[in-house]
């Protein structure tokens, strides 16, 4: 992070990715996921990325990362969430609200 224009999300990036450091970089998508999931309520990306690597062990985390990412392009996505396509809205926090509430209208 030391590098002119790198913050934590690209030096976790490099670090996961080139050097397999157990670090989540946390970025729009996984934002976005982990509040929908209920994985984290962090105002912060940094807060988000502690969040996570409390509920996720670290072999997992790599991986994790790119699922959260994915998931929030094709899936989760910012405007129009596929929550009919979705195989994890059954522990979903966003969708319980959103099933809960469009029954009701």
């Amino acid at each position: 992070m030391t590098l002119p224009g790198v913050g934590r999300k690209t030096a976790n990036v490099v670090a996961s990715v080139i050097f397999a450091e157990p670090v989540i970089a946390v970025d729009t998508h996984v934002f976005r996921v982990s509040h929908r999931l209920g994985l984290s309520k962090g105002k912060t990306p940094r807060a988000v990325e502690l969040d996570l690597e409390r509920h996720i062990p670290e072999d997992l985390r790599a991986v994790s990362h790119h699922w959260l990412i994915l998931h929030g392009r094709y899936v989760c996505t910012a405007k129009k969430p596929q929550c009919g396509n979705c195989g994890l809205k059954e522990w979903c926090l966003y969708f319980s609200r959103t099933a809960a509430s469009d029954s009701r209208s």
